[in-house]
């Protein structure tokens, strides 16, 4: 059992203790919990620090650890409808309030999300790195605001091209990322043109910063480029979003005679070009093409990738490369917006980073990636034959599932979601209506190829 899990069982045993003791009764001290419930001396240090955190109990240096005085809150009706009235006018899409269906219960299994399992994750890694970034002498210390250095010159190196450290911007993970560069490059009202379909959570981030997705169609091949230079045309759009390798949700990668053709098209047009690189890591064995930004040379490509992919959702640590007036732009939103990004967090990712078994993370990794997609395929075949799966990638989390003509994808994910499979219908997935019923499935997701086969036998 996982430290996490024992602490958890723990804690709620715990509470169940405070409970029956009347408020300023002792708790048995730690030596006595350790032989009760046969747990470890951290254990039980971490589930009293839950409990005072949360106000259940209190600890007295040299004394002990008490049941805190319980407060009585009257019984208050408020009234929040006030709200409405005043936030009115100001557009929501409840649809981008997904989280929740991210987390199965019980002995559900989760096809959804963006995210790796837990079992896939570097937690030992990351603990390690976290304590040796800890133990520096100015890990508390203010970060520059565009991050530190060593940090900017890793994430150059992983570009590559003629990327230098200065042309790298610290973020706090890809998400906000996304959001701070449409705000600096659109107007509001503005269009952005995206792939169709395209990752939620641009689109999501696009809407919030009031500027209006565009969708231009995809084939097998990627973005097609013959129907972009209409679009922007049409628009008057100076912005293009973009995801060329191991796209979400499709898994396609832009093929290369439309890598250097794509900057231009956005060139002629005076746009800027964000390349979305999230999955760099995530290739399951063949090399991926250089990124977009390695062939620019005139500041067309706004590059963005993040380590919460490879890593954990915790990791919120990604990077912006970019280079003329628009890099400053972002400097002074960054300042603005958060001043930087916590120290502490960016000497853990020099740490992880800058070990062997980062690239060993990364190498057994790939295989696994490998293994789980080729397993959800066959057993998709299998199982739900008439669900089509067009690309089969070699990179990234996810299938794009094509459901048959009489299938809708919001009806098929409540079902699967009653038969305790989390899945993510498609419809969120495009700019504009959907030109079919779509499911995405995240083959990391899962806690074992087992359970890809058995989440198969139940979407059938």
């Amino acid at each position: 059992m996982s430290n996490g899990s024992t602490t958890d069982t723990l804690v709620t045993r715990l509470r169940t203790l405070v409970a029956d003791l009347g408020p300023g009764s002792k708790l048995p001290s730690s030596r006595e919990l350790i032989e009760r419930y046969r747990v470890g001396p951290g254990t039980v240090s971490r589930a009293i620090a839950t409990l005072t955190a949360e106000g259940a109990v209190v600890t007295r240096a040299g004394v002990g650890t008490f049941v805190a005085p319980r407060v009585d809150r009257p019984d208050v009706v408020s009234d929040m409808s006030w709200q409405e009235v005043s936030l009115a006018g100001r557009e929501y899409d409840p649809a981008n309030a997904v989280e929740a269906t991210h987390l199965p219960t019980g002995d559900g299994i989760a096809l959804s999300g963006g995210y790796l399992h837990e079992s896939l994750q570097p937690t030992r890694s990351l603990g390690a790195a976290l304590a040796r970034a800890a133990r520096r002498p100015d890990a508390w210390h203010r970060a520059p605001t565009a991050g530190l250095e060593p940090l900017r010159a890793v994430f150059a190196r992983m570009a590559g091209g003629a990327t230098t450290p200065q042309d790298v911007l610290i973020t706090g993970g890809g998400q906000g990322a996304l959001s701070m560069l449409f705000r600096a490059i659109v107007a509001p009202g503005g269009p952005v043109l995206m792939e169709s379909p395209t990752y939620p959570g641009a689109l999501a981030a696009a809407r919030a910063a009031g500027l209006r997705p565009i969708p231009v169609p995809m084939d097998d091949e990627g973005i097609r480029l013959d129907l972009l230079a209409d679009v922007f045309a049409m628009t008057g759009a100076r912005l293009l979003y973009c995801q060329p390798t191991f796209h979400n949700p499709t898994g396609v990668v832009l093929a290369p005679d439309r890598r250097r053709r794509l900057i231009e098209v956005a060139r002629s047009a005076n746009a800027f070009v964000i390349e979305d690189d999230f999955a760099r890591h995530l290739r399951h064995g063949l090399a991926a093409p250089a990124p977009l930004v390695t062939e620019d040379h005139d500041g067309t490509v706004v590059y963005l990738t993040s380590l919460t992919k490879p890593a954990s959702p915790s990791l919120r640590i990604g990077a912006v490369i970019a280079r003329g007036p628009v890099m400053r732009r972002l400097l002074g939103m960054r300042y603005v917006d958060d001043f930087f990004i916590a120290r502490p967090l960016q000497e853990a990712a020099v740490e992880l980073l800058s070990t062997p078994g980062w690239d060993r993370h990364l190498n057994s990794l790939r295989a696994e990636l490998r293994d789980r997609c080729a397993a959800l395929v066959g057993a998709l075949a299998r199982q739900v034959p008439d669900y089509t799966v067009s690309n089969v990638p070699y990179g990234g989390l996810h299938l794009w599932v094509r459901l048959p003509p009489d299938r809708q994808a919001a009806a098929v994910a409540d079902a699967c979601r009653a038969r305790g499979v989390l899945v993510d219908a498609g419809d969120r997935f495009f700019p504009a209506e959907p030109p079919g019923a779509y499911l995405r499935l995240n083959f990391a997701a899962a806690g074992s190829v087992a359970e890809l086969a058995k989440a198969a036998s139940k979407l059938s």
